[in-house]
């Protein structure tokens, strides 16, 4: 440990705000991110308020960056885990984020060019916390102090699949956020294909309903979505008490995704490396982060096009012994490189690479 560490403030002797995705903490940023690392650490902290002093706040990707990029008095860790710096500038949705974040009052000021207020909040950010080396590379043309930490699981997968004795019919399963089921129209074709070979079942678990827009508007059924895209479908509510027990209840899990939305081909290893830790075999599109997991884990299962999902789940489907294999290769990965204190110790280097830490014992002792 440096001479320069030692002087670090302890985290539970300064003022901390965070600004959550929801105020209740039960959403998944929340429970697997900041949150949760402040609960295992014993760090207190309250809901930031833009009027009050704060010693250090945290801001999800929720945060009002036009209220919170104006903040001078602050140590900011902005913990920006989407690729929203990756979407191209003739993306319509892109063009109109910041007006209507401004319209519908989730952005106190008026931000035209929301990719340049995203810079903006970058640099006025003391830290930033992406999930890919992509994100990385992008936010350190603002901020020369990005840190990737991945999401925590722990709280999720309290059941580990063991029997890998295929089902009659096959279940398939894919878990997500509903706003995300679009992805699995991707893999219908291929289903279809399957299905005039073997029997499957497709079961989903998500939310039971969502925002189509910005997150609070245009409420809308994930299961009635879900039928539109796949007519023959298994729904179930997701739940922590259950997910687990249910996704290991099925053969072989599934994460399609679209390789030509930058923002989707994008997304982190979080949700691989969620049915790893259950030791759930899965076949994947072949995104960069995806990609660089599956290597690293022994195994190639990830998809660049329709023919290798067709044959990547052929293969699995009709053997027991290779879906065992699969699972295992991703559960030993995922404990030697995702443990728990590892993914906390991640949080930790965030916050003393901007003057804090978690354990001022450990400081005293060195």
């Amino acid at each position: 440990m440096t001479t320069k560490s030692l002087h670090l403030q302890d985290l539970n002797q300064v003022r901390i705000g965070y600004v959550p995705y929801s105020d209740s903490l039960d959403r998944p940023g929340d429970r697997r991110r900041f949150a949760y690392y402040a609960s295992k650490r014993g760090i207190r902290f309250e809901i930031a308020d833009p009027s009050r002093d704060y010693d250090l706040v945290v801001l999800s990707a929720r945060a009002d960056i036009s209220v919170w990029s104006r903040n001078s008095k602050a140590k900011l860790v902005y913990d920006l885990i989407d690729s929203y710096l990756a979407i191209p500038r003739t993306d319509l949705k892109g063009r109109l984020r910041g007006i209507l974040k401004f319209l519908v009052r989730q952005s106190r000021y008026l931000q035209l060019d929301y990719w340049k207020a995203l810079g903006g909040m970058c640099e006025r950010a003391d830290a930033v916390v992406c999930s890919t080396e992509e994100q990385r590379q992008d936010i350190l043309k603002f901020c020369s102090n990005v840190h990737i930490v991945l999401d925590a699981h722990m709280g999720v997968t309290r059941t580990v699949k063991t029997d890998y004795r295929a089902k009659e019919p096959f279940r398939l399963v894919w878990e997500g956020l509903p706003q995300t089921l679009g992805s699995l129209q991707m893999i219908r074709p291929v289903l279809d294909k399957l299905r005039s070979k073997c029997p499957i079942e497709m079961h989903i678990v998500t939310d039971r309903d969502y925002f189509r827009y910005l997150g609070q508007y245009g409420k809308a059924s994930s299961l009635e979505m879900a039928k539109r895209i796949l007519p023959d479908v298994r729904f179930h509510e997701w739940s922590e008490a259950d997910c687990a027990e249910i996704i290991c209840s099925c053969d072989l899990a599934v994460i399609p995704l679209s390789l030509e939305d930058p923002f989707a081909a994008g997304k982190p290893e979080n949700k691989l490396l969620l049915f790893w830790r259950m030791g759930m075999p899965v076949v994947t599109s072949a995104s960069p982060a995806y990609k660089r997991a599956m290597h690293a884990a022994g195994m190639n299962y990830a998809a660049n096009s329709e023919a290798d999902w067709l044959n990547f789940l052929e293969r699995l489907i009709g053997d027991d012994a290779e879906r065992r294999e699969a699972g295992s290769l991703g559960k030993t990965y995922i404990e030697k490189a995702f443990s728990e204190e590892s993914l906390l110790a991640r949080w930790d280097a965030v916050f003393a690479s901007v003057g804090f830490c978690s354990f001022p014992r450990d400081l005293a002792a060195s």
